[in-house]
């Protein structure tokens, strides 16, 4: 009883610290939606290659700076409306799931399964159409994150019974 108590707990805390992730990670989206509404996508290229120049100089070979300036020129070619249209609902969509999952609404649970399952099949198919170890880094985490939510979900209906 006590070992499961305490499996229990740590789930619990994992659950709590994976969406809690998730909103910050949606409010982030949702900024950058907010910056590129604001900017475009050719302003954000252009103020990364401002922002990066001093780095760049100092570490002619950085790896970082290179994916990120690779990056946001890709953000470049897109479209604006798609970009912020994307960022914005996903964003939103995140940070309004991790807050009601937080207040642990019994009506959020099955609403975050399809979400979180919406959000692992699209990242899959992606995958398999170009692999990309960010993606599949930010799949798996989505992937824990939604056997999270449903063991929550499960351990709420249970003490409820």
């Amino acid at each position: 009883m006590r070992v499961e108590r305490q499996r229990s707990g740590v789930l619990h805390l994992a659950f709590i610290v994976a969406v809690a992730i998730k909103g910050i990670d949606g409010l982030i989206e949702t900024l950058a939606g907010l910056a590129v509404a604001i900017l475009g996508t050719s302003g954000i290229y252009a103020l990364v290659i401002q922002i990066t120049a001093p780095e760049l100089d100092l570490h002619p070979d950085s790896r970082a700076v290179d994916l990120i300036r690779h990056g946001a020129f890709n953000l470049a070619h897109l479209s604006s409306r798609f970009v912020i249209f994307w960022l914005l609902v996903h964003g939103i969509l995140k940070t309004v799931l991790a807050i009601e999952l937080l207040r642990e609404k019994a009506w959020i649970f099955p609403v975050a399964t399809a979400i979180l399952s919406g959000f692992v099949g699209y990242m899959t198919y992606k995958l398999v159409e170009h692999h990309s170890p960010w993606l599949l880094a930010l799949a798996l985490f989505d992937l824990i994150t939604l056997v999270l939510v449903l063991n929550e979900w499960r351990a709420g209906r249970e003490r409820i019974s």
